[in-house]
């Protein structure tokens, strides 16, 4: 295989990555959220002075607290109260920044109220009110991080970039992205240094791949040259991110090309989300292509170039050539991580293969690799699969008593694994479990305990959880309907499956061709084909063009109850629109020439070619 030959060439240290927004460096649990060297908020949090009010040495003759946990931090605190005369406002600036630093966001912002607001007559800078812009941020509570705003004002202070710039990061981390473009639009009209810088962008342009917004992203990237504010390499690699996992990858090469062009040098993450982007379309020969393009350019693979490789390898079923790159990798020195075999076990598992799958599993626990909670949920998943929800269960048990917290998708796997098998008490116990506590269920825990429901006649649940569904805040589209209504269907009450679907237009919902299809073959099933056909004719009119499952539904509907002419009209017209009849119908027709119930010169279709 060329790639392996190339492969043995060259070995470096990378890690896959799967979720949006600024591709970087870094894996972390099961989210595989990476923080990149160059990441754009560092703020407050170890980057330059000039951004990072804590450690900045020329407001204050005395050195910078060295707080390595809160428990220095606390008893610096006290000690300072204590202080005769008080310190000044840049000493406990500086503390505050340590403890957002180390994460303690809340006790940050308590300790600001303390010293600003309880008689103790210190009155906040630009520097401490930043620091507290960050931590209300930090905590998705932007509200509080506005009032903060509010306070520069009253207090005559002048919020700068590294201000607006945070206030952009929290709009986006909190999924607010039209108003963090907003924002930015608005920046220079709070006054002399609130023009966007490359951070700014880059920070809007992350947030908005983050959530697939891949052509606002690229208008973001368009409106920075308008701005006068030359774009780099992250702010490049993570659209080209971004598109490559939409699999949009001729306009990530596009991109590529584009920042080629003026001069500014795709990196290893570059190289990387392209590699990946290929492979993930089973483009070998031009991703073997890329990568001795990537290594004539000085660009060695690392870890995460392998892993990615690994990743599409084994989601292809080349579990041989996925485990022929890990060889390669410990041969040349490159020791595979946490991802790279979390793809090869999560190859197995695919398969079926959970011998092999847990085999990959004891492995990394020998080697000491990271076994994480996305581990054990790859692992859970197969079990489940594989209807071996005892198995599921011993790990799900592990992993808790090792002091790990399931996330959504390991309830949510269980959930799926126990209706599998009928077991809806436990499902719904798990179900439960996962209501009081921390991750909460979302639209996937909902679909599929509700198509669990359903596939076990248990429609009077299914109505129940239906309405808990609706009732609560999370958005969900057509496809949680059509589960219901197939139920409804499956369980003969097709009455209530009509209400339903007639109650669409109140709820602003419109069906898609597979409700029509589940309705067409309920009606059909029992008999109602005039009523099948208005709704064949309904969905035409409202511009839902049936597919080829509806049209051989109703055409066997007809076939099979012996109405043979409105069967042979049905198919001539759907002859001028491209039908094309399955399996199943075509034997039917054809038993029925036989039976001499259909005139021998009728050949409407031809089997569909597989």
């Amino acid at each position: 295989m060329i790639m392996m030959i190339m492969m043995q060439r060259s070995a470096s240290s990378y890690c896959n990555r799967r979720h949006r927004g600024n591709p970087c460096l870094q894996l972390q649990s099961r989210s595989r959220v990476f923080f990149s060297n160059n990441n754009y908020l560092a703020l407050f949090h170890g980057s330059s002075q000039s951004s990072n009010p804590s450690k900045s040495k020329s407001r204050d003759p005395q050195h910078p607290f060295d707080v390595t946990n809160l428990e220095e931090a606390s008893n610096m605190f006290k000690k300072m109260l204590k202080q005769r005369p008080r310190p000044s406002i840049v000493r406990f600036t500086q503390l505050l920044g340590q403890v957002a630093k180390l994460e303690h966001y809340l006790v940050a912002i308590s300790w600001y109220k303390q010293i600003t607001l309880l008689g103790m007559g210190l009155v906040p800078d630009a520097f401490t009110l930043n620091i507290i812009v960050n931590c209300f941020c930090r905590l998705n509570q932007m509200g509080g991080s506005f009032s903060v705003l509010a306070l520069f004002f009253k207090l005559g202070l002048q919020p700068d970039v590294t201000t607006l710039n945070i206030l952009i990061r929290g709009l986006g981390h909190d999924n607010r992205v039209d108003e963090a473009a907003s924002l930015v639009r608005k920046m220079e009209a709070f006054g002399e240094g609130c023009k966007p810088n490359v951070i700014t962008f880059g920070t809007l342009i992350a947030a908005s791949c983050k959530q697939g917004q891949n052509d606002k992203a690229i208008q973001m990237l368009r409106m920075m040259e308008k701005n006068d504010c030359k774009p780099n390499v992250v702010v490049y690699s993570t659209i080209i991110d971004s598109l490559c996992k939409d699999k949009l990858v001729a306009k990530a090469f596009n991109l590529f090309s584009e920042m080629k062009s003026k001069g500014i040098p795709p990196n290893i993450v570059t190289y990387t989300s392209l590699f990946q982007g290929l492979c993930k379309l089973g483009q070998w020969k031009e991703a073997s292509r890329f990568f001795k393009e990537m290594n004539s350019n000085g660009i060695s693979p690392n870890v995460q170039t392998f892993s990615a490789l690994v990743d599409c390898l084994c989601k292809d079923g080349k579990l041989k050539e996925g485990n022929q790159v890990i060889d390669i990798m410990t041969a040349r020195g490159v020791e595979p991580n946490t991802v790279t075999y979390n793809s090869l076990m999560e190859g197995y598992c695919l398969q079926g293969d959970m011998d092999k799958a847990k085999g990959i599993f004891d492995l990394m626990l020998k080697k000491g690799s990271i076994v994480d909670v996305f581990s054990y949920s790859i692992l859970i998943n197969g079990y489940c699969n594989e209807r071996r929800m005892k198995k599921a269960m011993l790990l799900f048990e592990e992993m808790t008593c090792k002091g790990m917290v399931p996330d959504t998708v390991t309830y949510t796997t269980l959930i799926g694994g126990f209706c599998k098998e009928g077991r809806i008490d436990d499902a719904q116990n798990m179900f439960s479990k996962l209501k009081v506590g921390c991750p909460l269920p979302n639209i996937h825990t909902y679909s599929v305990l509700l198509d669990g429901l359903c596939r076990n006649r248990q429609i009077d649940m299914a109505l129940k959880l239906f309405g808990e569904l609706e009732g609560s805040n999370l958005d969900f589209g057509i496809s949680l309907y059509n589960i219901l209504i197939d139920g409804l269907c499956t369980a003969r009450r097709i009455e209530c499956a009509r209400d339903l679907f007639r109650s669409f237009p109140s709820k602003g919902l419109q069906p898609d061709v597979k409700t029509y299809t589940i309705l067409i073959i309920a009606l059909s099933t029992k008999g109602l084909f005039s009523e099948a056909e208005a709704l064949l004719r309904g969905m035409e009119e409202k511009g839902c063009s049936p597919d080829t499952v509806t049209n051989n539904t109703i055409i066997q509907g007809f076939l099979r109850n012996d109405e043979l002419s409105r069967a042979q009209e049905l198919i001539q017209e759907m002859m001028t629109k491209g039908f094309c009849a399955d399996d199943s119908t075509a034997k039917m027709i054809t038993d029925l020439i036989t039976e001499g119930k259909l005139d021998p010169a009728f050949h409407p279709v031809e089997k569909k070619s597989e």
